[in-house]
């Protein structure tokens, strides 16, 4: 079996990188493919010396602005070469999945999610400032992304939630395999530090700004890990509440932080969302919004609490009323240890093996 992975972009450090780091350790002697790569920030997750990069690698300031070049990414990723390998495994939340391949060989493509600039644009592309001026380029990317959809031989979701989106936006059925978390990067802390937790890259549809005003209305303070354009706007809304942004962090940091704070406050809708298992896995408790991918990892009542309306009005009711001693870190954190990296690995590798020998109807993960 000779395999070529490709992930989307390996330049910045977040949820769907170190999903794909689990995929590099499934395949481990196979190159990977992808846009762009900045070892500052991924280095320490995949080996740098099995990484393959487009000639915008070579762009300057490419890795910073990345997003400005969406337009050049369809031909950019159908110009690899990957007609040696006759297994492509891909990893994507929108390019990799486009991907060209010789005859007789298979495509298996993990999904983060359909294309947000083709099902959700006012939020992911009109929010960050590009408004009806991005519209024509959006189309023409629309109409690549619906045919690009059909080349993968088969589509594994991260989450229901995503297969769903999949079924709905491209007319192709998923398997569903739950993101892995990384327990081992965490333990169980005791919630002594008085605030309330949100790590998230800073864009728009994250809703970080409906986690400032609940903590806002609610008089307690928040922390917010994570950075992205929507920042400057972000610390506006914030100005003379109890919001503290401290940018990106390294995994010690993020660890004690996850530790000490009283719950991690999720209120965006997620494809899917690995925040809510890291919590848990630092035996913290979750408030998040009661939509997408948490309803798959967060257990009311067990786990964290679920609010109904992504508004500040909504989370600050739930915040008021808040007792974290209702929760066991022990219980929170064996929830986190059902979603192993060993067993995500195992998983993946045997639907991609039923995939390359033609069997069909490979069962959905509950």
């Amino acid at each position: 079996m000779r395999v070529a992975l490709v992930h989307d972009y390996l330049n910045q450090r977040g949820g769907a990188e170190r999903v794909f780091a689990h995929i590099a350790r499934a395949f481990p002697d196979a190159p990977i493919y992808t846009a762009l790569f900045d070892p500052r920030a991924t280095g320490d997750l995949i080996d740098p010396a099995r990484v393959r990069t487009s000639w915008l690698q070579r762009v300057p300031f490419a890795n910073r602005a990345f997003r400005l070049f969406a337009p050049l990414y369809p031909s950019i990723f159908e110009g690899f070469d990957l007609s040696g390998f006759d297994t492509i495994v891909s990893s994507t939340t929108a390019w990799a999945k486009g991907v060209r391949f010789g005859p007789g060989a298979v495509h298996v493509c993990y999904i983060n999610t359909v294309s947000r600039f083709a099902f959700d644009y006012d939020r992911y592309v009109g929010a960050l400032g590009f408004g009806t001026l991005a519209r024509p380029f959006v189309r023409r990317l629309v109409r690549w992304d619906r045919a690009a959809a059909e080349r993968p031989t088969a589509y594994i979701a991260n989450s229901h939630n995503v297969a769903a989106r999949v079924r709905a936006y491209y007319g192709r059925e998923a398997a569903v395999l739950h993101c892995p978390v990384d327990v081992d990067r965490f333990s169980a802390g005791d919630g002594r530090g008085e605030y309330f937790l949100a790590v998230s890259r800073l864009l728009p549809y994250k809703r970080i700004d409906v986690a400032i005003a609940a903590c806002a209305l609610a008089g307690v303070p928040l922390k917010v890990v994570g950075d992205g354009p929507a920042r400057r706007t972000l610390e506006g809304l914030a100005a003379g509440t109890r919001t503290e942004f401290l940018g990106p962090v390294g995994d010690a940091e993020l660890r004690g932080l996850m530790q000490e704070a009283r719950a991690v406050i999720v209120p965006g809708e997620e494809d899917y969302g690995l925040v809510p298992l890291e919590a848990n896995a630092s035996g913290r408790p979750v408030l998040a919004y009661g939509g997408g991918g948490a309803l798959e990892t967060v257990v009311s009542g067990v786990t964290g609490e679920l609010f109904a309306e992504q508004s500040g009005a909504s989370l600050a009711a739930m915040l008021r009323d808040f007792d974290p001693r209702r929760y066991d870190a022990g219980v929170l954190r064996a929830h986190a240890l059902t979603f192993s990296p060993e067993r995500f690995i195992e998983r993946l590798r045997a639907i991609v093996e039923d995939v390359r020998s033609g069997r069909g109807g490979f069962e959905q993960q509950p």
